[in-house]
């Protein structure tokens, strides 16, 4: 598996630290995900790498991070509740959102369930739901607090021991807490909800997965966890959330490629120098294959598509793009310049031919950008610059080519 470093700024001005689990090649990403981690845990925790892993096995890529203040992300833990969380959720969808593509799914283990429950109202993109040994309310957590109750109280703050550690608990956690006691929010959910939990838990019990089973309203799923402990710390538990929430959301994410992992690992027989478009969607969304490689092409939201992969002109712009800066690359290598890096920036535009006043008539323009680092002459970077005409895909886009086009039998 790969991950990628994800960081965003929160509605604090909080930098938080997350990754984004994505598929191993030659699998596609189908869709994005969004993981709330349980309470003072973060996104390292076993369970939830696991859980991550065996979805993007599935063509779904997730995001997990720490919520502010914990493991790699900025801010006071102490100075954080759950209305926080609520608000770090919406900030992290929005993130990918920008980014990559809002998450269609989301999944809250423990508290972390209680909060993508709260936060599903505000992620319009939001198909379907997981949660994963949660409480039906947040309330529900302020056991953690009782030994300290009194004193937290009194003081205004006290330590308090949660799993092996000490965290600073102040007044207002308690106070926000009590805000989130119903379940009203669950009923009015709309996306499709399934609930995982463990008849043995002993952290939070089974009857709070009944009570979000109950408040919901179809369609719901209720799958058990058998043996397993609240935190998941068997690999075969959390691999058997991953593999079984794929295949439950493969129903409700709206693209039928949940199940496109197997037909991306079909490498089609293609000769060198050929290539196939295959329909992934009945809109936009194509698979691109070469004799080695897959990709994929889409279009944007705002156009329909569902903005899984860069657009034609995207992809035009990107063969020129690679072709030029290839060529750079060679010859500055052959004359032995001392050309540290390029980059080729380019626009496709349509702009009416100037010289044609009042007619239909439409010019199109590429414009290439080239940045040239390292220590060149003026003399070597002009030459670098006609060097740049010279290269393969820029002629064949010149030399104005024949298509033809031929239909054949399926």
């Amino acid at each position: 598996m790969s991950k990628i470093k994800f960081e965003f700024v929160n509605n604090k001005g909080h930098l938080l630290a997350g990754l984004l689990e994505i598929p191993p090649k030659p699998i596609i990403i189908a869709h994005y995900a969004l993981f709330a981690h349980c309470f003072t845990c973060g996104k390292d925790i076993a369970a939830a790498s696991r859980i991550s892993r065996a979805l993007a096995a599935q063509g779904i890529a997730v995001l997990r991070f720490d919520f502010t203040g914990l493991g790699n992300s900025d801010g006071d833990f102490s100075n954080t509740n759950f209305s926080s969380n609520v608000q770090d959720l919406l900030s992290a969808a929005e993130a990918l959102k920008q980014q990559y593509q809002a998450p269609k799914l989301l999944i809250g283990h423990s508290l972390g369930g209680a909060a993508v429950l709260s936060a599903a109202h505000q992620i319009e993109s939001v198909k379907a739901i997981a949660t994963i040994g949660a409480p039906a309310t947040a309330k529900h957590v302020e056991h953690l607090f009782e030994v300290e109750s009194n004193k937290i109280a009194q003081q205004g703050e006290a330590l308090v021991g949660i799993g092996g550690r000490q965290f600073l608990i102040k007044q207002q956690m308690l106070e926000d807490i009590d805000k989130y006691n119903s379940t009203d929010q669950i009923a009015k959910l709309d996306a499709a909800l399934v609930v995982f939990h463990s008849p043995i838990d002993t952290i939070v019990s089974i009857d709070q997965a009944a009570e979000i089973y109950q408040s919901a309203k179809h369609p719901k799923s209720f799958i058990s966890l058998d043996n397993a402990d609240h935190l998941l710390s068997k690999a075969a538990d959390a691999e058997y959330v991953g593999k079984t929430l794929a295949a439950w959301a493969s129903r409700y994410l709206g693209i039928d490629s949940v199940d496109q992992p197997s037909r991306w690992a079909q490498k089609p027989a293609l000769e060198l120098g050929e290539v196939l478009v295959t329909e992934l969607d009945k809109k936009f969304l194509r698979g691109l294959f070469s004799d080695n490689h897959p990709l994929m092409a889409d279009e944007p939201l705002k156009s329909g598509g569902t903005n899984l992969g860069p657009t034609p002109y995207d992809l035009l712009l990107m063969s020129l793009g690679a072709c030029t800066s290839m060529t750079l690359r060679m010859y500055a290598n052959h004359k032995q310049l001392a050309l540290d890096d390029i980059k080729v920036t380019l626009e496709h535009e349509r702009d009416h031919a100037e010289d044609c006043e009042g007619c239909n008539d439409k010019i199109e323009r590429i414009t290439r950008k080239i940045t040239l680092t390292g220590d060149l002459s003026d003399d070597q970077r002009q030459r670098l610059l006609e060097i740049a005409d010279k290269c393969p895909v820029h002629r064949t886009l010149e030399s104005d080519p024949q298509i033809v086009t031929r239909l054949v039998e399926p």
